[in-house]
């Protein structure tokens, strides 16, 4: 039997984790010398080319010196923290990959931290050494404290440590002396990383994660942790609340460099593989035997710490662009995406039209809108919240350590910014010209805190943040949002009417967009809502003024990403969010609506 090593790879966002797995790909020749490749193989979703962030977490398989060594990549955000957490049950070791001039950064934290909890043994690559100003000799002294910190054991704290650039393809054991490419990290792999254990027994096996395939339907992945899985078999399902299903392993795909291979062999535990033909399967749930099913722990995943209101369109301009529109599709949507989203929850709500969904963070959230939005569906949400709990009769809230790295002469508007918003500096400290700090905020603090923060840096600052835990309310935020300008009338919009309007407020819209009664246009200069009238067109006549006929001078309007929309909108307001466009509107469309509406509240 050949020898097994899998091996997951964690790392901060950003710090190389993609890159270098495809260089371990070119290293054992899985591709032609002349076969054109693309960067980033492995990011092969849509959203995560155009962002360069990894989202999904991606097996692929690689044989070098007679070792089959699996390699599981894995997103590097907070937000997709859940992906983490349930792919680290598949492997038995991890590479750290930590950026040599940034450290250890708040996600590099988060990661390590529940690879050690899994005892899992790690392999530290100190990547991007031939960055300028980068420090690896300290780079690694740092790893080694966040490891003691963590309670790491003495087996895990011997963790050897290969230097290199992912970007140049070398690694080697001093980052002084580059190598000519990554065989000595596939090496050191090899050697400190257990190979996977056959243990005798009856058959288990985990699903830590689902494929799918328009031919084949649902795919189970998992790793075999005991006996063997043999195709055409019987075999028991083990669900997580504990119920048993019976059902057929009709077939068994065996991960070979970027696909999948049939086998007819049985699979030996401690071998990442696909299963075909189970039913009605989840995320947790336990392969077992026929005759004495045993159902392995359950995965567990962070809670939720905000939550949004999805809600099918019902705007005046519903039903232009998209395929899926009603309600029904909506949630029949959402909740699919709780099957292979653990950190993704969804509940009704007593309107038959509106969902709540609780996720992660703000990028989350946002990456399932984006998603839903190509797939051609519309919808509507509304402005993100944070979770609140009750604790022992007082009310709790969860809060973030937030890391901000800026040049030195910024620091001080960024203490201040953060201040704002109820948070609390825990370090300062000044490396090579640039401040790098620690604060610790709550969650809604961090909402609408990027643009403000990019803007008062000049575009300099380099936020990261991850869930700390939950503590007592820290009171109400001075933070104060302009007015909207919101339009009055449905028709287009009239370059005319905007620039005798301009000295309102800034404008979200072009002239010649269309726009409903409703809809928000604009930020008003005051705190207050303001309703304008932009389809009003010049009245023509034979008469003329001097001056009057002036060409209209517009300023550029003020568009928005779908992450900035969401920290931007007020608790009176949705995005609709359509396949082509995106609007921002009142819940309440007609003025008068929303006028019974403030009088209530006032009343109560």
């Amino acid at each position: 039997m050949e020898e097994i090593r899998n091996v997951a790879v964690i790392a901060h966002v950003d710090h190389g984790k993609t890159t270098l797995v495809d260089r371990i790909l070119h290293q054992v020749k899985l591709f032609r010398d002349n076969q054109e490749v693309r960067n980033q193989i492995l990011d092969s979703n849509e959203l995560e080319r155009e962002r360069g962030i990894t989202i999904l977490s991606k097996n692929v398989s690689v044989r070098y010196k007679n070792v089959k060594i699996n390699v599981i990549d894995t997103p590097g955000h907070s937000d997709f923290g859940g992906e983490v957490e349930r792919v680290l049950n598949m492997a038995d070791g991890v590479l750290l990959i930590v950026d040599a001039f940034e450290g250890p950064m708040p996600q590099t934290r988060f990661v390590l931290q529940k690879a050690l909890e899994l005892g899992l043994k790690p392999v530290v690559v100190i990547n991007k050494v031939d960055k300028p100003n980068c420090n690896p000799e300290e780079t690694h002294e740092k790893v080694f404290d966040l490891m003691c910190s963590l309670d790491a054991s003495e087996d895990q704290l011997n963790f050897p440590t290969v230097y290199g650039s992912s970007k140049q393809g070398w690694m080697g054991a001093c980052w002084k002396t580059p190598s000519e490419d990554v065989s000595f990290l596939l090496d050191t792999i090899i050697a400190h990383i257990p190979p996977a254990r056959f243990e005798e027994g009856t058959l288990q096996m985990r699903i830590s994660s689902l494929d799918y395939s328009s031919y084949l339907g649902r795919i189970a992945v998992g790793k075999v942790s005991r006996g063997s899985l043999i195709p055409g078999s019987q075999a028991t399902l083990v669900k997580r609340d504990g119920t048993h299903v019976r059902n057929t392993i009709k077939e068994v795909y065996l991960f070979e460099g970027l696909g999948k291979e049939k086998t007819k062999k049985p699979v030996r535990s401690g071998e990442i593989c696909a299963v075909l033909g189970m039913d009605n399967f989840e995320i947790g749930d336990t392969i077992a035997d026929l005759l004495e099913p045993e159902g392995l722990s359950q995965i567990h995943v962070d809670e939720p710490t905000m939550s949004m209101v999805f809600a099918s369109n019902n705007s005046p301009f519903f039903g232009r662009e998209g395929i899926f529109v009603t309600s029904r599709q909506l949630r029949e949507r959402l909740y699919k995406e709780t099957e292979k989203n653990l950190a993704l929850k969804v509940e009704d709500t007593a309107s038959a039209d509106t969902f709540m969904v609780y996720g992660r963070g703000i990028l989350h959230l946002s990456i399932l809108i984006e998603t839903m939005r190509r797939e051609g569906y519309e919808l509507q949400v509304g402005q993100p919240k944070v979770i609140v709990r009750e604790v022992d009769g007082v009310k709790h809230e969860p809060v973030e350590a937030l890391t901000v790295q800026v040049p030195e002469e910024f620091a001080g508007k960024v203490i201040e910014l953060v201040s704002q918003r109820k948070g609390e500096m825990t370090q300062f400290e000044v490396k090579n010209e640039r401040a790098h700090l620690e604060f610790s905020i709550p969650s809604r603090g961090i909402i609408g805190l990027r643009n403000q923060m990019l803007t008062a840096t000049e575009g300099e600052a380099i936020m990261a943040h991850r869930f700390s835990n939950y503590e007592p309310w820290k009171g109400e935020m001075g933070i104060k949002r302009n007015g909207s300008l919101i339009a009055l009338e449905t028709g287009t919009a009239i370059a005319y009417s905007i620039n005798k309007l301009q000295d309102r407020g800034h404008f979200f819209i072009y002239p010649g967009e269309e726009v409903y009664t409703g809809q928000v246009i604009g930020e008003n200069n005051r705190l207050d809502d303001l309703t304008v009238n932009v389809t009003i067109t010049k009245k023509l006549t034979n008469m003329r003024a001097s001056g009057s006929d002036d060409k209209a001078i517009l300023s550029p309007p003020i568009r928005f990403s779908l992450e900035e929309a969401m920290e931007y909108i007020a608790g009176d307001e949705y995005i609709e969010i359509t396949p082509k466009t995106m609007r921002l509107r009142k819940i309440l469309l007609d003025e008068n609506d929303r006028k019974r509406a403030r009088n209530k509240e006032a009343g109560n």
